[in-house]
């Protein structure tokens, strides 16, 4: 699944070859950030990514609304491809659970990508590790199942977005633990200093094993676009790697 991501942080950078247009699904992917980082931009925009792949509509599960859908995610918001993102909001855990092991009864073609926003929501409800458990199985298990829906060589992505704290308790810190042991693929997203007007962040992105680990800058302006340019290989000033930050806009 990490490799989805990377497409969309790579498609308008001198990084993109425009080749690779089979996806590669890849292992579970874990997101990781603090309030306010950009996961749901993140998900948002590789959920479009997969949508313009003709690959089967996304599932989108979300504990809300979406206020505002997020600008500069590296596609247009084509109408076709938001056709085919299938929002749903499991208000609790207990509706997720519901969802989840509901999926098999669900009619139309499967989803090939299923993403997640919020899992600290579900997870604060019940810590203790065993719901926790149930359900990543939950999530495992449902994207395996679209997967077998979905035909030989065909498999459903999974891509899950946890919130960081800066001080995390023993649960916290045993949720996290427990969660990298099954989603191997994770992006971690880390405040950094911005320019004047902007937010800006450094995105990790570690595929699991299937390649190294790269990164890229991440601007958000006021208006709320999205920017991306490739982290500069030079130490120093992050701010030097922002020159080609035109990377990114629709």
């Amino acid at each position: 699944m990490a490799e989805a991501l990377r497409r969309v942080l790579t498609r308008d950078s001198a990084a993109w070859s425009g080749e690779e247009n089979t996806p590669a699904v890849g292992p579970p992917l874990l997101l990781l950030g603090a309030p306010g980082s950009g996961k749901t931009a993140l998900l948002f925009a590789a959920a479009l990514e997969a949508a313009g792949e003709g690959q089967g509509p996304v599932l989108f599960l979300t504990r809300r609304p979406l206020q505002s859908l997020p600008r500069g995610t590296g596609t247009t918001l084509d109408p076709m491809r938001l056709q085919k993102i299938r929002f749903q909001y499991p208000p609790s855990t207990r509706e997720l659970f519901r969802l989840l092991c509901s999926a098999h009864e669900a009619p139309g073609p499967a989803p090939s990508l299923l993403l997640l926003d919020g899992l600290e929501e579900y997870l604060a409800e019940d810590p203790e590790p065993q719901e926790a458990a149930y359900l990543i199985a939950l999530l495992l298990d449902t994207a395996a199942h679209f997967s077998h829906r979905l035909g030989p060589g065909r498999d459903c992505g999974l891509m899950v977005a946890l919130q960081t704290q800066e001080e995390a308790d023993s649960g916290d810190v045993l949720h996290l633990t427990l969660l990298q042991r099954y989603f191997p693929a994770q992006c971690w997203l880390q405040p950094d200093a911005p320019g004047p007007g902007e937010h800006g962040l450094r995105a990790c992105l570690d595929p699991g094993g299937l390649g190294p680990r790269t990164e890229w800058w991440v601007t958000f302006r006021s208006d709320g676009e999205m920017m991306i340019a490739p982290w500069p290989t030079q130490a120093g000033d992050p701010s030097s790697g922002k020159g080609s930050s035109s990377g990114g806009q629709p």
